[in-house]
């Protein structure tokens, strides 16, 4: 088969999935310079491949990732005629999809059972977590040639802020309160139960000791389903809740203005990780949400994890371990981590 110059990689889930994928269109372009990438995302996230100088073009996939308009899609991509596909985070749909619009090489993960739509299969056990997800994903890439050892601070993600998105947060920042003089640290206490989350009580006693403690300013985020629970922890009013205020682009443009994110395992704390950003995150001692698969991707980065031991827990809505981390250490990091 001749080299592969039209590719399309498929990531169809959520914002770090997504943000954990992007390094791949530098790398292939690297190794493959007349090779022309395509991302085909869900709507929400496509803002994050938008602008990225290494992506010819973004697909976005038409309805919803679980009940998406088929032949709509077949259509779209029967047209681009691509030399191949990465399915990255394999269904059966979107597998299925790939096979019927005749793209030569269809590459994707082996022991699924209908991974007879690959006819490349990559041999990979992701739940274990035994590497990072990005690491995974680069690994794909052998399938046609590359073989490129990633690292942390070895790629880029080129999320690009717009400048329309810019300027909308910078104003509703300053009717809010922000002082550009001072650094600014993000809050997102939310994680859309993709992960256990740090206690809200705790979330709670690190904003409030922040805003006796440090000049710095506070903004707080989440989705518009968030908003009260933000207000909510923001009981002496010096921190700016954001949540439901913005969309992903704006969030982006949000991010940039930052200096530190504070986060749960979730999308904000890699677009931040993407932009240079310090960032300090909680995750649980869970083989396929550890740290050392779905952590910030950076070498500016602090995970805390619990002091109990959680390998065998698998209910994302009990978090006793994370009760362990202590609140205390999280607020000298933070502290550690604006002063630098």
């Amino acid at each position: 088969m001749k080299q592969a110059k039209k590719i399309l990689i498929v990531r169809t889930d959520r914002i770090g999935d997504v943000v954990l994928t992007l390094p791949l269109a530098e790398i292939i372009k690297r190794h493959i310079p007349e090779a022309e990438i395509t991302f085909l995302l869900r709507e929400y996230t496509a803002p994050l491949a938008e602008g990225n100088p290494f992506v010819k073009e973004v697909i976005t996939l038409p309805g919803d990732e679980k009940n998406f308009r088929f032949f709509e899609a077949l259509s779209i991509l029967r047209s681009k005629k691509f030399d191949a596909a990465f399915v990255v985070r394999p269904r059966f749909g979107i597998s299925l999809l790939l096979f019927l619009a005749g793209i030569p090489l269809r590459i994707g993960t082996a022991y699924r059972w209908y991974s007879f739509l690959f006819n490349k299969k990559i041999r990979q056990h992701r739940r274990q977590g035994d590497k990072h997800e990005l690491e995974f994903n680069a690994e794909m890439l052998g399938a046609i040639g590359i073989d490129e050892k990633v690292s942390p601070g070895s790629v880029s993600f080129n999320v690009q802020p717009d400048g329309e998105s810019k300027q909308k947060v910078l104003e509703f920042l300053k009717a809010n309160g922000w002082k550009e003089e001072l650094q600014t640290a993000i809050i997102h206490p939310g994680s859309g139960k993709s992960a256990l989350d740090l206690p809200k009580h705790k979330f709670k006693e690190i904003i409030e000791s922040l805003a006796h403690k440090l000049q710095a300013n506070l903004i707080l985020t989440g989705s518009k389903e968030e908003k009260t629970m933000c207000e909510e922890l923001n009981t002496n009013g010096k921190a700016i809740v954001t949540a439901g205020e913005f969309n992903l682009r704006e969030l982006i443009a949000l991010i940039s203005f930052s200096d530190l994110m504070i986060a749960n395992s979730t999308g904000p704390i890699h677009i931040a990780a993407a932009l240079g950003k310090k960032t300090i995150g909680f995750y649980p001692n869970i083989n396929e949400c550890s740290p050392k698969r779905w952590g910030p991707y950076s070498s500016n980065s602090f995970v805390f994890v619990p002091e109990k031991d959680c390998v065998s827990c698998k209910a994302v809505d009990e978090n006793d371990c994370m009760e362990t981390i202590p609140t205390e250490q999280v607020i000298l990091k933070i502290e550690e981590f604006l002063n630098a």
